[in-house]
């Protein structure tokens, strides 16, 4: 009996060590392909062009897209990111306010090809931290504040157009000359937002946001409220749009500008497809160069940046999405399809192809990337504060109240200050 139960038992415990090993290579099986897998989310559905084709650059990877509304990558994002959770990848609209979750991608990435094509975006997506050189991202494409001339109404008024380098002051007094010899409604209008109202402030001289983060209240800003109010309460511009509505209320004034009601309307450039489409042939229209206060001749940039969050379990992978997203054919391509204002210094600088759009969107689309090179840092720093979003929409309400007389420049400002910090102590809580 004896001689029999130790071969059983060696039997027994073969089988025993096969089963954990098997298990043990299963459970390393399962590991790689996780390994191999990462979350990519955004807000156009087209980016799915995109992550098929990494993959089938890239066997054995699998990216699962996720389209997803801009107001989520607003508000419920942030909320993931802050308990661990979340996308390894994500577009995001505001640039530096997420900053602590990004993953620095200089391990993974040819660093010298991102701060060459995408510097001036890095610097405001590294948030705060101003003396690092984490690359946290890319965005091969942006939005801009921009301006829009009716031509049909230079052209009826006989008026010559301002030429590139004209101040604010200048094209106020054209509009008002073309106004009055057309009969049109309203000279010069602009988007009820601090954001479009920041293009005017830093063309000023304004700083908004010190190097440590927090808010600047300084004479260019001032300035730039009195020149506004004053446009409000000299006709220039109407005072129903900013002084009628309360709070930090955002109105897009295109309306006007397609109806041909406006001479000079201050928007952005998301709105070239609609003018070009609803405006038609009604009238001619033109993107013309930022008009310029006593510092700059500034347009504000905006628009969603790719970046990989810290929590992810597959860094290299995310990282190396993002490098896929910033090859120049791939910007190329996503540009080509959805008409977008390049940022990578190769594109601004030979130009993208848009099949299948006007000539007058082409041109619109040149002359606002012959503005991306001259836009100041100020701009960027402010374009990547955490607290750009207090800051904006504090300055359209107290602007607001200085046009229907609740306050004065100098208190509005000192109050501009006061929101903002409030939100900052908030922030620490």
């Amino acid at each position: 009996m004896t001689g029999n139960v130790l071969p059983s038992t060696l039997l027994k415990f073969r089988l025993v060590l096969r089963g954990a090993f098997a298990l043990a290579i299963a459970v390393w099986l399962s590991g790689v392909a996780r390994a191999q897998e990462i979350t990519v989310q955004h807000i156009d559905a087209d980016v799915k062009v995109l992550t098929d084709k990494f993959m089938k650059e890239h066997p054995g990877t699998k990216v699962n897209f996720r389209l997803v509304s801009y107001q989520s990558i607003l508000e419920s994002l942030p909320v993931q990111l802050g308990s661990g959770q979340g996308p390894d990848v994500s577009m995001v609209g505001d640039w530096g306010g997420l900053s602590r979750y990004y993953l620095d991608l200089r391990p993974y990435v040819d660093a010298g090809y991102f701060e060459r094509e995408f510097g001036s975006v890095l610097v405001p997506m590294r948030g705060m931290d101003r003396k690092g050189n984490a690359i946290n991202g890319m965005s091969g494409s942006m939005t801009l504040n921009g301006a829009f001339v009716n031509l049909t109404l230079f052209k009826q008024a006989r008026e010559p157009l301002p030429k590139s380098g004209a101040t604010w002051d200048d094209w106020a007094a054209a509009a008002v000359r073309v106004a009055k010899a057309t009969r049109t409604e309203i000279p010069m209008e602009m988007d009820r937002s601090g954001h479009r109202f920041a293009s005017l402030a830093i063309s000023y001289g304004a700083k908004l946001v010190d190097d440590e983060g927090y808010p600047v209240i300084d004479e260019g800003l001032k300035t730039a409220i009195r020149t506004f109010v004053d446009w409000h309460r000299n006709g220039t511009m109407p005072m129903d749009l900013w002084g009628a509505v309360g709070g930090a209320t955002h109105r897009d004034n295109f309306q006007d500008f397609m109806n041909g009601k406006v001479v000079f309307y201050f928007g952005g450039s998301w709105a070239l497809f609609k003018m070009d489409s609803a405006v038609g042939e009604l009238f001619e229209w033109a993107v013309v160069d930022a008009p310029c206060g006593i510092s700059s001749c500034t347009v504000m940039p905006g628009g969603g940046a790719m970046v990989a969050f810290k929590h992810t379990k597959q860094p290299r992978l995310a990282a190396q999405f993002i490098a896929f997203l910033a090859r120049e054919d791939n910007m190329r391509e996503a540009m080509g399809r959805h008409t977008n204002i390049p940022v990578a210094t190769t594109l601004v600088k030979t130009g993208v192809d848009y099949p299948g759009t006007s000539e007058r969107v082409r041109e619109a689309l040149a002359s606002f990337t012959r503005q991306v090179p001259k836009i100041p840092k100020d701009a960027y720093a402010f374009q990547g504060w955490r607290f750009q979003r207090a800051a904006m929409n504090s300055m359209t309400t107290r602007i607001s109240q200085v046009l229907s007389n609740e306050l004065d420049v100098d208190t509005a400002a000192a109050f501009i200050k006061k929101d903002v910090l409030l939100a900052i102590q908030a922030a620490k809580r």
